[in-house]
């Protein structure tokens, strides 16, 4: 499970690509779909290489990995995520129950 500064990364990316596929739908302007994958996978990538110090799931499991991200986010954005963290043994820093 994720440190908190990597799930913040991750769901930052993902309401920016949200951003960009609303900025799509209301422009037509089709650059936005270059600017959702460098929105969600560099926000993503960047989480793994410079807080958790690893390699994404992304390049091994690509569809797990969008579809956890997109997962997480909406746990986060409705308050949920708390009890998944818990049952999964991490503690509100990230840090996993021995």
């Amino acid at each position: 499970m994720p440190a908190p500064g990597t799930r913040g990364l991750h769901n930052l990316g993902t309401a920016l690509v949200i951003a960009a596929a609303s900025a799509l739908a209301v422009t037509g302007n089709w650059w936005w779909l270059i600017a959702m994958p460098l929105a969600g996978y560099g926000f993503a990538w960047s989480a793994h290489l410079f807080v958790e110090k690893n390699r994404p799931a992304t390049f091994t499991y690509p569809w797990w990995s969008l579809r956890s991200d997109i997962r997480m986010f909406l746990l986060c954005a409705t308050g949920r995520l708390g009890p998944h963290l818990q049952a999964a043994g991490v503690g509100a820093g990230g840090a996993t129950r021995a």
